[in-house]
């Protein structure tokens, strides 16, 4: 059976929308408290989904799954998200922002 977390990561891979990630060059790695670790790695428009930790992510979002959840279905919005401290950036984080643009809700 496919983690909970991996779904959550496969139905971003499903939205990932190419224009707005024009020119991006960029691995997102996502840190889960209580699930495993992905990343996504975005370079010459395309999307790619990888477990574990990155070598050398552009910014690192720690959080919960829950969180995670919401802020991708859109019933938490990102900045809030962050504002409260339920997530955590390291490195780039202006390009985290970016993330509900790419991929869209």
């Amino acid at each position: 059976m496919m983690s909970e977390a991996k779904a959550v990561f496969e139905s971003m891979l499903g939205r990932f929308d190419a224009d707005e990630a024009d020119d991006m060059e960029a691995t997102f790695q996502f840190d889960l408290d209580d699930a495993d670790s992905y990343h996504l790695t975005i370079a010459d428009g395309e999307c790619e989904m990888g477990e574990g930790e990155h070598d050398d992510p552009t910014v690192t979002l720690s959080m919960d799954l829950d969180t995670l959840k919401a802020v991708m279905s859109g019933e938490l919005d990102g900045m809030a998200a962050f504002m409260q401290g339920k997530i955590r950036a390291d490195g780039d984080i202006m390009l985290a922002t970016k993330l509900t643009q790419i991929f869209p809700i």
